[in-house]
């Protein structure tokens, strides 16, 4: 199987420049830094022309709740790795947060073995701690599983992990990275108190920051970080949300830390005054919080000290979302536009396309050690992603690929349109069409 893309405008790590790519068969076998190929090399080739599109690599979540086992009414590996695809994401990190929960080897490994049958993207899933499950945890495989993911704070799920003994045991021991959920259980026990008090049942979506604080962040997030600190783990922190945690984090190149941080494409594009118009469709876990709590985490994502940025895709059905406050459940989907939403922003000129590239590319595939991909390198995974960047395009119920049906992003113009995305040289995505035979591969790490 032989591939040409040429007349594309290729970013890569940091460069951008007029070229052409050969994929034969998985791979990316030579990168052209011109237009055209010659002539020779196209015999018995399939020949797409960019027309001056963007050519980037395909872009790596480390963070989606795709629902499967037991929560298929929200969203399946299937459905959701086609909305992945769709919107340029060719590799996802899933979490054990399901039903039953992976928090054994072999419940770990029927979810491997589901993506294998179902999935279109690339793959890993982590391995969820508990406070009484140390012995599956450290029989992870450091080589074959993104990470290990523990909860010091209860969300969806309820994998809270607050046993002191416990928590000093898997910092100390974890054999490989450590992927947490910080918000402080007592903090937010009180101040959902303190609301009840004065609501009753019937508290307002806008208490939600409140509730779910930047006190409470912070005070998980810097115990993490002192955890990490003592015994020298390799830690990211997901889903930073307040300017108070940015001070936890070091600038400088991902490969130089143990200590990294993660940001999501929500917490960089609303704040505590869209929930008037949004209401529960934005209630995630941690909260989206006021808008110098986001713009501090743009500082720190433009200065280096957030490395990663993702989507904490979690899909609920809208039904589910419509309850009074405290029985929505927290999340929503995200995956599809979390490519097209940063890109966005390149048009505000907040941060280039450059740096979308290595937030949502490089970085992840360095900061996890993934084995050939998340670059446009000879010898690596053609996974690669087609992108228009003046095509004016509207969310609606009829372009969501998500299962669940509907995107907080419902109704926004987006400028970039992803118009072809492969996974491992296959044609996975073509202008709007997704490809059900094609299938994702299981991530390995060069650990």
């Amino acid at each position: 199987m032989k591939t040409i893309i040429t007349n594309a405008i290729i970013v890569n790590e940091g460069e951008r420049f007029p070229g052409s790519v050969l994929i034969e068969n998985e791979f990316i076998k030579k990168i052209y830094k011109e237009p055209q190929v010659p002539e020779q090399v196209k015999k018995d080739a399939t020949i797409i022309d960019a027309e001056g599109r963007f050519l980037i690599p395909g872009a790596i979540d480390d963070q989606v709740h795709f629902r499967e086992p037991g929560l298929t009414h929200k969203g399946e590996i299937a459905t959701e790795s086609r909305a992945a695809v769709a919107g340029g994401v060719t590799t996802y990190m899933e979490m054990p947060n399901t039903k039953p929960q992976a928090t054994t080897q072999a419940e770990l490994a029927k979810k491997y073995d589901r993506a294998a049958q179902v999935s279109a993207a690339n793959y890993s899933f982590y391995m969820g701690a508990t406070n009484d499950n140390l012995d599956e945890v450290l029989a992870t495989d450091p080589r074959k599983v993104c990470g290990i993911k523990v909860f010091m704070g209860s969300s969806t799920g309820n994998m809270l992990v607050d046993d002191e003994q416990t928590l000093s045991e898997i910092f100390k021991n974890a054999p490989t990275l450590i992927a947490t959920h910080c918000e402080d259980e007592e903090i937010i026990k009180r101040n959902t108190e303190i609301y009840r008090q004065k609501y009753g049942e019937i508290v307002p979506i806008s208490r939600h920051p409140k509730i779910r604080s930047a006190e409470a962040c912070f005070k998980s997030s810097s115990k993490a970080v002192e955890l990490a600190s003592k015994f020298g783990t390799r830690l990211h922190v997901l889903h930073l949300t307040s300017a108070e945690e940015m001070k936890l984090f070091n600038a400088g190149p991902v490969t130089e830390k143990k200590i990294t941080a993660e940001v999501c494409v929500h917490h960089l594009w609303f704040e505590e005054r869209d929930y008037i118009e949004y209401g529960t469709r934005i209630k995630w876990n941690p909260a989206v919080k006021t808008a110098a709590d986001r713009d501090a985490l743009w500082e720190a994502l433009l200065s280096d000290k957030i490395d990663v940025i993702a989507t904490d895709h979690a899909p609920h059905t809208l039904d589910e979302k419509s309850h009074p406050y405290f029985q929505a459940p927290s999340g929503g989907p995200l995956v599809q536009h979390s490519l097209a939403a940063m890109l966005e922003f390149t048009k505000q000129d907040k941060i280039t396309v450059e740096q979308v590239v290595e937030k949502m590319c490089h970085a992840p595939a360095k900061l996890f050690q993934i084995n050939r991909r998340g670059f446009i390198r000879e010898g690596y995974y053609a996974d690669i992603v087609l992108v228009s960047p003046d095509k004016n395009w509207i969310v609606k119920p009829e372009n969501i690929f998500y299962k669940c049906g509907w995107s907080p992003f419902e109704g926004t113009t987006f400028n970039h349109l992803v118009t072809h995305t492969f996974v491992n040289g296959q044609l996975a995505f073509d202008r709007g069409i997704i490809n059900p035979d094609i299938r994702g591969k299981r991530i390995e790490f060069d650990r």
